[in-house]
Parts: structure tokens; sequence; C-alpha cells
């Protein structure tokens, strides 16, 4: 069993959730529940990992809050 870390974001425009995973190329997917965006990102990524173990380009380590005055 393997765990990844997405990061989650919801598109303006669309109001659609967007997620990826960070440094795992093409592991992307939108969606319009959050339910609906874990269920596709786990269909991406076992997708993907058909094709064998992912050369992660990087590591998530974590979120900063920044203050601009």
């Amino acid at each position: 069993m393997r765990s990844y870390t997405a990061i989650i974001e919801k598109c303006h425009y669309t109001g659609l959730y967007v997620g990826f995973i960070p440094g795992f190329q093409g592991a992307h997917t939108q969606a319009e529940s959050l339910d609906e965006l874990n269920k596709n990102l786990r269909e991406v990524i076992e997708m993907l990992l058909e094709d064998g173990e992912p050369i992660m380009e990087a590591e998530f380590i974590g979120t900063q809050n920044v203050v601009v005055a």
C-alpha cells in the first residue's frame, strides 16, 4: 500500500476541485466534489503505476503562510 500527498485547489472559474500529486508527472485530475476528486486521483495513480514505479521529480515538504504588507 502506497500513500501520496495531493494538493487540492478550487478553480474560481469552473467551481471544480483540482488535485495533483507534487512531483508525480501526469497525476492530476478534477471533480465536482472532494470525494469524487479522491476517487479520480486514485484511478489516475493506479493507471500511472501500471507502467512501473514512478521517478518522483519532487518531494512534498509542506506549506508556508507568506504575509505581504
